[in-house]
């Protein structure tokens, strides 16, 4: 099979096509065909900083963690899926894991479900990180019909399906972006924008919230960013974080009482911890999706599999508007 390797890792690191053997489908898992994959900042990240990053593969590396595709084989004791079944999920690319760059994928079968009826293959690849994250953080930090949620970031991979997941379970949602194009986009996406550079914290808690604050906040920005959503949530408020690998003062937090929920989407992946919750959330995502709840933001610019490094190129450029995806094969 077509696979893009990565042979070392570094910030000038490049990805290589290579021809190597198709994988065999195991017990517990499936073999599939993948149509489309998508690009995570962590995918980025792992291929500048490899080894610094206790989560990266052994090079060469297959890496890519998002895919949608088509069931090929299915290994013992598996009888949820069948050979045809169209399937999405986030299963690879990580660890001992070999990732989605490349023609087939041998998935657990509990790190996938399968995928929206109404979103084509390339839409269904951009959700399973992002979305997993944002449904993750929301649930755990106990979203609730009528709350008040601020979502940071709402035109980002994450903070776009946040902000939708947000609205799905009936919250009165607004979402902070830094320009006209991401706050036109938010605002498309059914959220009241605010621009954080126009607007201090201060001006929009008390414009919004009546000064109280925000029940939720969703902070898919991180670092000195959480100090913000600090300011911005209410007494005994939630903060569902994405990004919190800083050191930070939590004088504030403590007199707020605030609770605060750390997401890290990869442990069922890095520990083979609670995998089936992940099929359950793609399960859920997909029935939201079906209803309309729910649409993936892709990026403008398209790739194909040998594009590789153009599409992680566009995601650090910081121009792209939604989710990079990476297309197998010329639709």
């Amino acid at each position: 099979m077509k696979a893009m390797l990565i042979k070392s890792y570094g910030e000038d690191a490049a990805f290589e096509q290579a021809e190597i053997e198709t994988p065999q489908v195991k017990g517990g898992h499936v073999l599939v065909k993948i149509a489309a994959s998508s690009v995570n900042t962590v995918d980025t990240m792992i291929r500048e900083m490899g080894k610094e990053l206790p989560l990266s593969p052994d090079t060469p590396a297959i890496l890519g963690m998002d895919f949608a595709g088509t069931i090929e084989a299915v290994g013992e004791n598996v009888s949820t899926y069948s050979i045809g079944d169209e399937v999405y999920g986030c299963a690879g690319g990580l660890a001992d894991l070999p990732g989605t760059l490349a023609d087939y994928i041998v998935a657990d079968a509990n790190l996938i479900a399968r995928k929206p009826r109404n979103l084509s293959m390339r839409e269904a690849a951009a959700l399973p990180l992002v979305a997993i994250t944002a449904y993750e953080g929301l649930t755990r930090a106990g979203i609730q019909k009528g709350q008040k949620v601020l979502v940071h970031g709402g035109s980002g991979g994450v903070g776009h399906v946040a902000l939708q997941l947000a609205k799905h379970f009936g919250a009165d949602v607004y979402s902070t972006g830094g320009g006209d194009k991401q706050l036109a986009l938010i605002e498309q996406l059914g959220a009241t924008g605010i621009n954080y550079k126009t607007e201090s914290v201060e001006q929009y808690v008390s414009k919004h919230t009546d000064g109280t604050g925000f029940d939720l906040v969703f902070d898919s920005v991180g670092g000195a960013n959480m100090l913000k959503s600090f300011e911005a949530a209410a007494l005994n408020g939630q903060i569902a974080s994405t990004v919190s690998m800083c050191e930070l003062d939590l004088t504030l937090a403590h007199f707020k009482g605030l609770s605060l929920h750390v997401v890290f989407m990869l442990i069922p992946m890095l520990h083979n911890f609670k995998r089936e919750q992940h099929a359950e959330i793609l399960r859920s995502i997909a029935q939201i999706v079906e209803s309309g709840g729910l649409k993936p933001v892709l990026d403008t610019e398209q790739y194909l599999l040998e594009q590789a490094g153009q599409a992680h190129a566009r995601l650090e450029s910081g121009q792209a508007m939604g989710k990079v995806v990476i297309a197998n094969q010329r639709n």
